[in-house]
């Protein structure tokens, strides 16, 4: 499924989520130029469980690096597909999302929730050396905040049929709950494997992403509005 546009419109201008997608993409540039570095540039700064696992408590020194990384790791893409892709989902529900929450609260909602969802496939996946990358943990929190706010919201979504791609407009709370359980089933086929080459989708960070963009939201008791449904 595919999330064209949404039915709500924001009541004020997302300038983060249009800093974001902006951010993203020179930084996604910037990797290019890196050109045979570029493997290395990503183990640098992407989020690698083994690293992890690997340093004991006593060596100070690595941690910082180490959490340094769960932020850097947000702003690294794997391709022009995996940047296009998670640029969508954040053009399409950030904006009414940072309209609630506010600006401040977006950005520690974005940020926090992509710490949250590499911390969570970490702990899944510990021996793994694989390192993660990817704005998709951050928007899961924001699909998880949707998910609360707007779960009424109409998207045009354009979803594979018998014989053709058609155009559908779904409930919010159904698209976003199908995505959720596709991620969710995809993380339960990877328990127990070791990811160390190739890469991959790392299915239990956008779950850890979402659940945390749904408790952020209902912690800072933020509801919907009646205008919204």
């Amino acid at each position: 499924m595919i999330p064209i546009r949404d039915t709500i419109s924001a009541r004020h201008t997302a300038y983060l989520v249009r800093a974001l997608v902006l951010v993203n993409s020179v930084i996604f540039l910037w990797e290019l130029l890196q050109g045979p570095d570029i493997p290395g540039w990503i183990y640098r700064f992407g989020v690698t469980p083994s690293a992890w696992t690997a340093t004991v408590p006593w060596d100070v020194p690595e941690w910082p690096r180490l959490v340094v990384t769960l932020f850097t790791s947000q702003f690294l893409h794997g391709g022009l597909l995996h940047l296009a892709s998670n640029m969508l989902y954040l053009w399409i529900f950030g904006d009414n999302v940072e309209d609630r929450l506010g600006h401040g609260r977006f950005l520690l909602l974005y940020l926090g929730s992509g710490v949250v969802a590499s911390l969570t496939q970490l702990v899944i996946q510990p021996a793994s050396s694989v390192p993660m990358i990817g704005a998709s943990g951050a928007i899961a929190g924001i699909l998880g905040a949707y998910f609360l706010l707007f779960p009424f919201a109409r998207i045009t979504t354009l979803v594979p049929l018998i014989f053709a791609w058609q155009f559908v407009q779904l409930p919010a709370f159904v698209f976003l709950g199908i995505w959720f359980l596709l991620q969710w089933v995809q993380g339960m086929t990877t328990v127990g494997r070791v990811a160390d080459v190739g890469g991959g989708i790392a299915w239990w960070a956008h779950v850890g992403g979402f659940v945390s963009g749904l408790l952020l939201t209902r912690l800072w008791g933020i509801r919907r509005r009646v205008a919204d449904l």
